[in-house]
C-alpha cells in the first residue's frame, strides 16, 4: 500500500490537497443547505434541539471522514468518491498505483 507521506510526490499532494479541500467544501456545502432548510422548518423548541443534534452528527462524521494523513487519504479519497463528495477525475494527477488502491477500496467498500 501506498501509505507514507515519503512516498507521495510533490505534484500528488498538491492534487491531493485540492481534491480534499474541494470535497470538504462539498460537503460542507451540503450540511449548511440541510441545516438551513430544517432550521427554516422548525417551528417548536424540540425540533430546534433536532437541529442542534444534527449539526453534532454531521461535525463527528466529518471529523471521521476527512482526515488528511497521507497513510489515510487513499481510504479517505474512497469513501469522499462513494459519498458524492469527490470526483474520481479529481484524482488524476496521482500515481496509477494510487489511483488502483482507491478503486480497490471502493469496490471493498461497496461489498461491506
Amino acid at each position: 500500500m501506498t501509505s507514507n507521506e515519503s512516498s507521495w510526490s510533490g505534484s500528488e499532494k498538491k492534487v491531493a490537497r485540492a481534491a480534499y479541500d474541494k470535497a470538504l467544501q462539498t460537503a460542507l456545502a451540503s450540511i449548511l443547505a440541510e441545516f438551513k432548510s430544517r432550521a427554516s422548518a422548525a417551528t417548536t423548541f424540540s425540533e430546534m434541539w433536532d437541529v442542534e443534534d444534527y449539526l453534532k452528527e454531521q461535525r463527528r462524521d466529518l471529523d471521521r471522514m476527512f482526515d488528511y494523513r497521507y497513510s489515510q487519504l487513499t481510504i479517505v479519497f474512497a469513501t469522499l468518491i462513494r459519498r458524492g463528495y469527490l470526483d474520481e477525475n479529481m484524482l488524476s494527477g496521482l500515481s496509477e498505483e494510487k489511483r488502483q488502491e482507491i478503486r480497490r477500496m471502493l469496490a471493498w467498500q461497496a461489498r461491506g
